[in-house]
């Protein structure tokens, strides 16, 4: 099974993702032992921030590493491990807190889940329609 890169990679919706984790020099990291909960936008995701944002934080990477983080959970979190969660908080690599909501299909820190539980070999990456901003 590829690990959560090699599935990023593979999947051709996150390309931009797979972009600035290069940039931010995480790919080792994200191709390490973990477990990793990685919440992943997809490209339309990026295209949606303001014009010029995506291009001014590739070039901070201090900036891009920990929005980047603010995207990861420590350990391997499923979908049905959120349930009966709603309102309660997750803790990111960041060290921010993303706020679960279970009212209407699962939200993460305001994003929508479009897709749960797609395994890797060192975790499970949940694929979501913004990009979140600590």
């Amino acid at each position: 099974m590829p690990d959560i890169v090699d599935t990023a990679v593979a999947a051709g919706s996150f390309s931009t993702l797979v972009k600035a984790v290069q940039a931010a020099g995480l790919v080792e990291t994200l191709k390490g032992a973990g477990p990793f909960t990685v919440f992943a936008p997809t490209d339309e995701a990026f295209a949606a921030l303001p014009a010029g944002t995506l291009d001014a934080v590739l070039k901070d990477k201090a900036k891009l590493t920990s929005i980047l983080t603010y995207h990861v959970v420590a350990g391997k979190v499923m979908a049905k491990d959120v349930v009966g969660l709603n309102g309660k908080t997750a803790k990111t690599v960041q060290g921010g807190d993303l706020k679960i909501d279970t009212t209407s299909g699962v939200k993460i820190g305001g994003a929508t889940v479009i897709k749960a539980d797609v395994e890797t070999s060192n975790g499970v990456i949940h694929v979501i329609d913004k990009v979140l901003l600590p």
